[in-house]
């Protein structure tokens, strides 16, 4: 049996909960920017996904107006910094509302690490940065899709098999329903159906 919930008998905030609770779990886009000030600024954005692979694209969901949503439109730029298991603590740190004159890098004791080809720093304690400019920015509802094409990726060789990033030696973290957060748990692997191999049909039990 189901319960349901209408949209326009819950408050905004209320129905917002509901969803981030029910669409789990979510990558994190840990935003590293920049003010027209020099500050740098440093925070975790869990509506993150791909947009496009060709060119490559990425974009993550400013709620509101935030300070990585300004920096970006001021510079242009910004690296998404990979958030690991061993950094949870001071990547959760990161999300304290302080004021734009104060860098998380610093109040969450993380090094700066230059970039390649963009002025905005990469998280050095992260092993995977993707340096990203500015695509476009989409407004949707009371958000912002900051869409950033990537211009460089740095990955630390201990993550990596051959050229390929491999999950269990990233440790990812995710982004649940309220103060929740998810490690990466058991990897399972399963081939795509080929429409060639297609068998057919699956039965009710085999769900």
């Amino acid at each position: 049996m189901r319960r349901d919930f209408y949209r326009d008998q819950h408050p905004a905030a209320a129905f917002y909960k509901l969803l981030t609770a029910t669409v789990v779990p979510r990558p994190i886009a840990w935003v590293a920017s920049t003010s027209g000030d020099g500050v740098d600024n440093l925070a975790p954005h869990s509506f993150f996904t791909v947009a496009s692979t060709d060119p490559p694209i990425i974009q993550f969901t400013s709620v509101g107006e935030k300070d990585s949503l300004r920096n970006i439109r001021a510079t242009r730029e910004f690296t998404v910094n990979f958030t690991p298991e061993n950094l949870f603590e001071r990547i959760n740190a990161t999300a304290t509302a302080f004021g734009p004159e104060v860098s998380e890098f610093d109040a969450a004791g993380l090094q700066r690490e230059p970039s390649t080809f963009i002025n905005t720093p990469r998280v050095h304690e992260s092993p995977i940065a993707l340096e990203c400019r500015l695509r476009s920015l989409v407004p949707v509802g009371n958000c912002t899709l900051v869409l950033g094409e990537v211009v460089h990726a740095a990955i630390s060789e201990h993550v990596l098999d051959g050229d390929h990033p491999r999950a269990d030696l990233l440790k990812p973290l995710s982004r649940l329903g309220r103060n929740e957060w998810g490690t990466l748990g058991d990897v399972r692997q399963i081939d795509r159906i080929r429409l060639q191999d297609w068998p057919g049909s699956f039965s009710a039990d085999s769900a």
